[in-house]
C-alpha cells in the first residue's frame, strides 16, 4: 500500500473535528446587531429601519457586481437573510398584540349612545391600546412590504446570474493567428509572473514565517497519521479487496466498489482542508497565493476522485472485482483515458485560477480553455476506437471486441463537437460541455454505484451475506429477520448519502453557488408552503425525535412500575396490567401532545379535525367508539381481569389481554378469540374466578330404581369425602327424581380452585363407579347389568308349565307345504306351452 493511500484512508476520522468549523465557516452572520429596548415595538422599528439601510447597501453591491455570478450569489443569500430577519422582528411584536387584543376584549366596545358613560381611566387606556395596536398592525405592513421588496431583489439577482450564465457560454471569440500569438506572449508574462509571484512568496515565508510554516507542516503530519490509524482501523474491512476471495459476490463488489469511492475521497477532502485552515490560521498564505493555493487543493480532491472511479469500477489489475464486463486491456486503456481528460480538465481549472489572481489577459483563459477542449476531444475520439467489450462468460484476458455501433458514434461525434466548437470560437461552451463530461459524469457514474449498491444491500437476505452483516450477526447475535431490517435501514442510508453528496456537487458543476443550496436547504427544512400552511421539516423530525423518545421512556417506565413496585406489593396481576395498559395509553397521548407541539403545529388548528371526526363517529366509526369506550370501561370497573374464567356466549376460556378495543380469550383448545369490548359491555359475561377461584362441581348419578336411595346418598358421600373437596361447605347429595327405571340422584361439592374442577370430576366419577360396583348396584340405563328377578315358588311353577306348554305347541306345529314355482314360459311360446 503507497504512503498515498495510506494517507487517504486515514483522512476520516478528522471529518467530525472539522464539522463545526464548516458550519461557522458557511454559516453568516447575522445582519446586525440590535439591542433590544424595553419596548418591543420600538426594538421591532429600529430593526426594520437598520434592515432597509442594509437593503439599500446591497441594492448598490449588486450594481456593482453584475459581471461577477459568485458574488451575486453571495448578494441573493443576504438579501434573503435580511427578508428572514424583517419577519423576525414583526413577530417579535406578536405577543404583545395579543396582550393587547386580550385587554381590549376585557375593556369591552365603546358604549352606545343611551348606555352610561364609562370612566376617564378607561377612555384613556382603550385609546392607548387602540394607538398601540394601530402601531404594530403599521409595523407589520411595513415589515411585509419590506419582505415582498428582498424576494424582489432576490428574483432579479437569479435572473441577472441566469444572464450571465447564458451569455457566458454563447459568447464567440474569434480564433485567429493574431489571437494566438497574443495568447502565447500573454502565457510567457504569466509564467513569468508566476514564478516571482511564488518565489518571493516562499523567500517571505523561509525569512520571516518559517515557524509557522513548520507548525502547519507538523499539525498537518499529526492529522494525517491518526486520520491513518483510525479511519484504517474503522473503513479498512469495507474499502479493501480481499484477497482470499477468488469470486466475489456482485453485492461485495458493489459495497468495495462505493466506499472505496466515497471513504479516501471524503478524508482526501477533509486532510486538504485541514492543510488549507491551518496554513490560513497560522497566516502563511498571502491574499494573492490563497487561491492558488485553495484550487490546487481542491483539483487533487476531484482529480483522486475521478481516479479511485476509474479504478473502483474497472478493477484493471483485479478482473474478478470489476463491475463491468471488459477485457483486462480495454479496463487498462479505459482507465488511463479518464485519467488523462481529469488531468487537462484539472489543469485547465488551476490555471485559470491563477491567470484571474494574476490579472492576465483574458486571451490566455481563452486559449488555454480552448487547448483542454481539444484534449478532452481528442481522447474521447480515440476512446471510440478502443475495443473492450466481452461476451458474458469470456476470459477477460482475450481481445475484446469493439464498443456498440450507437456507443461507438456518440463517443466520437461528442469528441467532435467539442473540437469543432473550441476552434470556431465557441471556448465556452467547449469547456462547459468538457467539464460536464468529466466531473458531472463522475459524480452520476458514483450515484449510480451507490443506488446500485443500496438497492442489492436492501435486497431481503443480502445483508447477511456481506462482511459488515456476517460481523453484526456474530458478535450481537442478531436474528435473519433483525439483520434484513438492518440491512433495509443501511439501504436507506446509503440512499441519502448518494442524495446529499451528489446533488450538490451536480449543481456546483452546473453554475449554481454555495448561498443557492443553502438558501434551498433553508427553504426545505424550515420552510415548504401548502397554500397557507408552513411546513417545517426540522420541526417535524423533531417532534418524531421527541415522540419516539416519549414512547421509550413511557415503555421503561411501564416496566420499571409493573416488575419493581407492584410486583413487590404483590398486587392482583389483574390490577396489574390495567395499570400498566393506563399508564401505556398516558404516556402515549402525552408524549404525541409534546412531539405535535414541538413539529410546530397549532393545536387549535385541530378543532376543524375534530369536527370531521365527530362527523364520522356520527356516520361509521360508532363501532370503533364504542369499543374504545367499552375498553376504558372495562379497564376502570374490572368485572373481569387477565387471568379470568369467562363465558360470553359460546366463548369460553381465560382472559389473555384487555385491550382498549377488544379482548383476547384463549380457549381451552388454545385457540385465540378476539371479542370486541361492547360485545363484553352489552352481554351477559360468565366469571368463574370474579371474586375468588371458590367453586362448586355437580355429578349427576343414575342407579337402577330397585337400590336403596337412602344406600346410595351414603355411598356417594362416603366417596366425597375421600377425594381433594373442601369439608366447609361440606359435600351434599341431592335426590333429583325417580322413575319406574331409574333413581337420580346428584353430588355436590366445592374445590378451592375452580380451575382444577375437571381434575377432581374425573376422579369423583372413577370413585363413585368403582364403589357402584363393589356393593353390587346397578347403573340405570343401557349399562346396567341383569337384575335378579325374585318370586314366590307357585308362582314360579305356573311360568315354568307355561313355558313348556309353548315349547311343546312349536314342536306338534305342522310344516306348511311349499308351493311349486310356476315353470318359466319360452320366448315366443304361449302360456299352455
Amino acid at each position: 500500500m503507497t504512503t498515498l493511500k495510506r494517507a487517504l484512508f486515514a483522512l476520516l476520522a478528522i471529518v467530525p473535528l472539522l464539522l463545526p468549523a464548516i458550519a461557522i465557516a458557511q454559516d453568516p452572520a447575522p445582519a446586525a446587531e440590535v439591542s433590544t429596548p424595553s419596548n418591543p415595538i420600538a426594538a421591532a422599528n429600529k430593526r426594520l429601519e437598520q434592515a432597509r439601510q442594509q437593503l439599500a447597501d446591497l441594492r448598490v453591491k449588486i450594481e456593482a457586481a453584475r459581471e461577477n455570478g459568485v458574488r451575486l450569489g453571495e448578494l441573493r443569500l443576504e438579501v434573503e437573510q435580511l427578508g428572514r430577519f424583517a419577519l423576525e422582528a414583526s413577530v417579535s411584536t406578536r405577543e404583545r398584540f395579543n396582550q393587547i387584543k386580550a385587554r381590549l376584549d376585557e375593556i369591552g366596545p365603546v358604549p352606545a349612545e343611551g348606555q352610561p358613560a364609562e370612566s376617564e381611566v378607561i377612555k384613556e387606556e382603550r385609546a392607548r391600546l387602540s394607538d398601540e395596536r394601530a402601531a404594530i398592525n403599521a409595523l407589520t405592513g411595513s415589515a411585509e412590504e419590506l419582505s415582498i421588496e428582498t424576494t424582489q431583489l432576490s428574483n432579479e439577482i437569479t435572473e441577472m446570474r441566469r444572464t450571465l450564465f447564458t451569455e457566458t457560454l454563447l459568447e464567440r471569440t474569434k480564433i485567429t493567428p493574431e489571437v494566438l500569438e497574443e495568447a502565447i506572449g500573454a502565457g510567457a508574462n504569466e509564467g513569468a509572473d508566476l514564478q516571482r509571484t511564488v518565489g518571493g512568496w516562499a523567500r517571505f515565508v523561509w525569512n520571516f514565517k518559517r515557524e509557522s510554516l513548520l507548525a502547519a507542516i507538523s499539525l498537518s503530519l499529526v492529522v494525517g497519521l491518526v486520520l491513518y490509524s483510525v479511519g484504517y482501523r474503522l473503513a479498512g474491512p469495507i474499502i479493501q479487496r480481499n484477497k482470499m476471495i477468488e469470486k466475489p459476490h456482485y453485492i461485495t463488489r458493489l459495497m468495495v466498489a462505493y466506499w472505496s469511492i466515497m471513504i479516501p475521497t471524503l478524508a482526501v477532502g477533509a486532510f486538504a482542508f485541514a492543510c488549507y485552515s491551518l496554513l490560513s490560521s497560522f497566516n502563511v498564505l498571502r491574499p494573492d497565493i490563497a487561491p492558488m493555493v485553495s484550487t490546487l487543493f481542491g483539483v487533487c480532491v476531484g482529480l483522486y476522485f475521478v481516479s479511485a472511479l476509474a479504478r473502483a469500477v474497472l478493477a484493471p489489475n483485479r478482473p474478478e472485482w470489476r463491475l463491468v464486463n471488459v477485457s483486462n486491456d480495454g479496463a487498462r486503456r479505459l482507465e488511463r483515458s479518464i485519467f488523462a481528460m481529469a488531468l487537462a480538465n484539472s489543469l485547465d481549472y488551476f490555471l485559470g485560477t491563477v491567470s484571474v489572481a494574476l490579472g492576465s489577459a483574458v486571451v490566455l483563459t481563452v486559449a488555454k480553455s480552448m487547448i483542454a477542449s481539444i484534449v478532452i476531444g481528442m481522447i474521447l475520439i480515440w476512446i471510440s476506437f478502443i475495443r473492450p467489450m466481452l461476451r458474458e462468460g469470456e476470459d477477460p484476458a482475450t481481445r475484446g471486441r469493439p464498443w456498440p455501433r450507437t456507443l461507438s458514434m456518440l463517443l466520437m461525434l461528442t469528441g467532435f463537437g467539442l473540437i469543432a466548437m473550441a476552434v470556431i470560437g465557441y471556448v465556452g461552451l467547449a469547456r462547459f460541455v468538457a467539464a460536464q463530461i468529466v466531473v458531472t459524469g463522475a459524480i452520476l457514474v458514483t450515484m449510480y454505484i451507490g443506488i446500485l449498491s443500496g438497492r442489492a444491500i436492501g435486497t431481503q437476505g443480502a445483508f447477511a451475506r456481506t462482511y459488515l452483516g456476517q460481523r453484526m450477526a456474530e458478535r450481537y447475535q442478531l436474528g435473519e429477520v433483525t439483520l434484513d431490517q438492518a440491512g433495509l435501514a443501511a439501504s436507506l442510508g446509503i440512499y441519502l448519502i448518494v442524495l446529499l453528496l451528489g446533488l450538490p456537487g451536480i449543481l456546483l458543476q452546473w453554475g449554481f453557488q454555495l448561498g443557492d443550496i443553502e438558501s434551498w436547504a433553508y427553504q426545505i427544512f424550515t420552510e415548504i408552503r401548502v397554500g397557507s400552511i408552513s411546513i417545517s421539516l426540522i420541526g417535524i423530525l423533531a417532534g418524531v425525535l421527541l415522540f419516539v423518545l416519549g414512547l421509550v421512556v413511557t415503555r421503561w417506565f411501564q416496566r420499571w412500575l409493573d416488575g419493581t413496585i407492584m410486583v413487590r406489593s404483590h398486587v392482583d396481576p389483574g390490577v396489574r396490567n390495567s395499570v400498566r395498559t393506563a399508564v401505556g395509553y398516558a404516556g402515549v397521548g402525552l408524549a404525541g401532545l409534546i412531539g405535535i407541539s414541538a413539529a410546530g403545529i397549532n393545536l387549535s388548528s385541530l378543532a376543524l379535525v375534530a369536527g370531521a371526526l365527530s362527523l364520522g363517529i356520527g356516520f361509521g366509526l360508532q363501532n370503533i367508539v364504542s369499543n374504545f369506550v367499552s375498553g376504558l370501561i372495562l379497564l376502570a370497573e374490572r368485572p373481569f381481569k387477565v387471568g379470568d374464567w369467562v363465558v360470553a356466549g359460546t366463548t369460553e376460556g381465560f382472559v389473555k389481554r384487555i385491550s382498549v378495543r377488544a379482548t383476547e380469550i384463549e380457549t381451552f383448545q388454545r385457540q385465540t378469540i378476539i371479542v370486541p369490548n361492547s360485545v363484553l359491555i352489552n352481554g351477559q359475561v360468565g366469571n368463574w374466578t370474579h371474586r375468588n377461584k371458590l367453586g362448586r362441581i355437580e355429578i349427576p348419578v343414575s342407579v337402577f330404581s330397585g337400590n336403596d336411595p337412602r344406600q346410595v346418598t351414603e355411598l356417594l358421600l362416603e366417596v366425597a369425602a375421600t377425594q381433594p373437596v373442601l369439608r366447609n361447605p361440606e359435600p351434599s347429595v341431592t335426590f333429583l327424581g325417580f322413575s319406574a327405571t331409574t333413581l337420580d340422584f346428584e353430588l355436590r361439592a366445592f374445590v378451592a380452585d375452580v380451575l382444577d374442577a375437571g381434575v377432581i370430576k374425573t376422579e369423583l366419577r372413577t370413585a363413585i363407579l368403582e364403589r357402584l360396583r363393589q356393593d353390587d348396584i346397578a347403573l340405570a340405563g343401557p349399562a346396567a347389568p341383569t337384575v335378579p328377578v325374585t318370586m314366590d315358588p307357585e308362582s314360579a311353577r305356573l311360568l315354568a308349565a307355561m313355558i313348556d306348554n309353548a315349547k311343546e305347541d312349536v314342536a306338534l306345529r305342522p310344516v306348511p307345504s311349499r308351493k311349486p314355482a310356476p315353470k318359466p314360459v319360452e320366448e315366443g311360446a304361449d302360456e299352455t306351452g
